[in-house]
Formats: structure tokens, C-alpha cells, sequence
């Protein structure tokens, strides 16, 4: 590899970017590093617990250190949790110092996705409209990714292959 960018996963909540994330790290031998995994170990609470305890704001504040202090890595995949592209800072600091893939869903698979993980603070209290808006207002800030990678006819396997060669064909240009 002749770039030292870290490659970012951005997207929303159950848009697949630590499971697939992991793999794809395996697959270009870097290490992976999941923020919202991060952040859980130093608070010694699950994200839905900072979030109840201490709220949003705090946990942004959080967030936002955990992940500016990843991206002065190298060569690591890093998966973001789906708010922090939203911060001026995280998103600023991540377009100079990393390549940005944006894993993109329809509205409606992200809906049902969400729906069933009840781990997610953000939507705990949003019925099927609010969770539309919110995906809505999120895309118009990860369209200012890198790349946008539409996952939507992609299996698993064939998402992780083609980050994996944007990846690879982006190295080779920096």
C-alpha cells in the first residue's frame, strides 16, 4: 500500500459498517476500529446507556474526541456511528486525513433494519415518518463522502469486494 489513509465507513444506524467493516479489514490486512465500540470501552456503558444517563450532547462530545484521535492512525478501516459524520469536525478532519465511503440504503430497507434493533438511542421514540425525515436529513451530509457506494442489489460478500477495490484504486492515485 503507498497511501496511509484510513479508509472511513460513514452511513446510517444498521447501514452494515461494522459488520462489514471487520471483514473488509481482514481482507486488506489493517486493523479495524468500530468508534461506537471505542467509546462504549471508555465509558464502560453501552451507547443506549450514555445516551439515557447523560445525553446526547455529552456522548457527542465524546464521540467527537474518540473519533478525532482514530483519525490520527494510518492505514486502519474505522466505521463511524451514524450521527458523528454530522460534526463539522469529525466530518472535516475525515475528507483531509482518511477516504470517506458512504455505504448507502433505500429509505425502506434502513426503516425495517432499524426497526429491529431496539439498541438504537437515536430512534428509540420515532415512528416510520420522523425515521424517514432523519435518514433524509442525514444523506445530504454523507453525500459529501468520497464515494457513495449503493448497497442496496449488493449481498454482503459483494459489498465488502467492492470497497475493497475503490479502496485499493484510490491508494494507487494518492
Amino acid at each position: 500500500m503507498t497511501s496511509n489513509k484510513n479508509l472511513v465507513l460513514i452511513g446510517m444506524m444498521g447501514s452494515g459498517k461494522s459488520t462489514v467493516g471487520a471483514q473488509l479489514a481482514h481482507k486488506l490486512k489493517l486493523e479495524f476500529i468500530d468508534t461506537d465500540k471505542e467509546i462504549e470501552k471508555l465509558e464502560k456503558k453501552t451507547i443506549k446507556k450514555i445516551f439515557e444517563i447523560s445525553g446526547e450532547e455529552y456522548f457527542r462530545k465524546i464521540e467527537e474526541k474518540v473519533v478525532l484521535e482514530k483519525f490520527k492512525l494510518s492505514k486502519k478501516v474505522i466505521a463511524l456511528g451514524g450521527g458523528s459524520f454530522l460534526n463539522n469536525e469529525v466530518r472535516k478532519n475525515s475528507k483531509r486525513k482518511c477516504f470517506v465511503i458512504w455505504l448507502y440504503w433505500d429509505n425502506e430497507t434502513l426503516v425495517n433494519r432499524i426497526f429491529k434493533n431496539n439498541k438504537r438511542p437515536k430512534i428509540t421514540n420515532l415512528n416510520k415518518t420522523e425515521l424517514h425525515d432523519l435518514i433524509n436529513h442525514r444523506n445530504l451530509v454523507y453525500k459529501q463522502s468520497n464515494y457513495k457506494l449503493n448497497c442496496e442489489s449488493l449481498n454482503k460478500s459483494q459489498i465488502i469486494e467492492k470497497l475493497k477495490s475503490i479502496y485499493e484504486n484510490q491508494i494507487t492515485k494518492s
